[in-house]
């Protein structure tokens, strides 16, 4: 199955591109919604692009490319008690949550703003620019994920 691609949000003030690019790579963690739970067991996989978005933002947008390095796995932060992504009815035999580990490959020379997306006529079907759409993780066509980083590599503070 060829590479797929997707956005992943996440807001600055919990870790930002900077950071990924800093770590090298990270667990996609403590993601707790079951359609977004459902992509990370079940549909990501090792090699998949991922659009880093910074939600929450100002402004919120694209700011740069990660890519899957671990395909789903079971959340540890469900399983530790005290944290705020425990779950007490998570075992260890029946997870719940999961998370995926992606990798820094690229920053955009500034974050590509949400406005810029909409205003996009190549980017009117993805799931970020229509209204009420807040997963966190989002499955984005091969023709969204190219023209995305064309234009993030443009983009200009």
């Amino acid at each position: 199955m060829p590479p797929r691609h997707w956005l992943m949000k996440v807001e600055p003030s919990a870790y930002t591109i900077d950071d990924l690019e800093r770590d090298g790579h990270t667990g996609w963690e403590g993601v707790r919604n079951y359609q977004a739970r459902n992509l990370l067991r079940d549909e990501i996989q090792v090699g998949d692009g991922v659009l880093f978005y910074a939600s929450n933002a100002s402004p919120s947008g694209v700011a740069g490319i990660a890519e899957v390095v671990t395909a789903g796995y079971p959340d540890p932060l469900q399983f530790r008690k005290g944290d705020d992504y425990y779950d007490a009815k998570a075992t260890p035999e029946k997870p719940i949550w999961y998370s995926v580990d992606i990798a820094f490959v690229e920053r955009f020379p500034a974050v590509l703003p949400l406005a810029d997306l909409k205003a996009n006529p190549k980017l009117r079907k993805m799931m970020v620019v229509k209204r009420g759409m807040r997963l966190s993780v989002q499955p984005v066509t091969a023709a969204e994920f190219a023209e995305v980083c064309r234009m993030g590599r443009h983009a200009t503070r």
